[in-house]
């Protein structure tokens, strides 16, 4: 199976409202390319340099979606040019992006990562964390950030009911801050994978993350 048609494929499953970010980390440019002559324009890394590698040489109406863990002293070198900001987990990291957004006169949208998995492995705030953050008067403070929704990572197990269970905390996580927080622009859930991204949209998702589904395996 081709790229193109791997796209296409995954692109008639998905529901209009919702988002696919195409998960090209460690796979070479020319792999890329042919998912965006597929019409193909949101990718996602998990590493800021091959990301920031990859928009040099890219079109530039790609949307780059930073989707690992994201360290503060690299943020700098995504400033200039990333979309969205996927895996957000402290007031420091929050601060260190307005900074660097701020330098590069413009407002860099994220989304805050909760915390829903049994395995210690994975980053993320628990509710009461993002709640003391969102209401917090540093975080009030921050101008040149817009926070558009949430973004969890379920158990990596067979097991669907635990998957389920997971993104459906994650969704009433998401729907409680809408209803108690005035947040513009609050509107993505980023839950999904190549694995499991149907059962996440049945559980509420607006953004799926697919790499191997698209690009084959690593």
């Amino acid at each position: 199976m081709s790229i193109q048609s791997n796209l296409n494929t995954i692109k008639a499953t998905l529901p209009e409202h919702v988002t696919l970010v195409a998960v090209s980390k460690t796979k070479p440019v020319s792999d890329l390319m042919q998912a965006y002559e597929a019409g193909q324009r949101i990718f996602g890394e998990n590493k800021i340099q091959e990301m920031t590698e990859k928009w040099e040489q890219m079109p530039k109406d790609i949307q780059w979606h930073m989707i690992g863990h994201v360290q503060s002293n690299k943020v700098k070198f995504m400033a200039p040019y990333v979309t969205l900001i996927h895996g957000v987990d402290s007031l420091k990291l929050l601060q260190e992006i307005n900074k660097q957004a701020l330098k590069n006169n413009r407002t860099i949208d994220c989304l805050l990562q909760i915390y829903i998995a049994e395995e210690e492995s994975k980053f993320g705030l628990d509710e009461n964390e993002l709640n003391e953050l969102l209401t917090s008067a540093e975080f009030k403070e921050l101008k040149n950030i817009r926070i558009l929704g949430l973004m969890g990572m379920a158990t990596f197990t067979e097991d669907q009911n635990q998957i389920k269970k997971e993104f459906t905390h994650l969704k009433s996580i998401f729907d409680s801050i809408q209803k108690s927080q005035d947040i513009k622009d609050f509107t993505i859930i980023s839950m999904g994978m190549s694995g499991d991204y149907q059962l996440a949209i049945e559980c509420g998702s607006t953004m799926v993350r697919i790499g191997s589904s698209i690009f084959g395996g690593r």
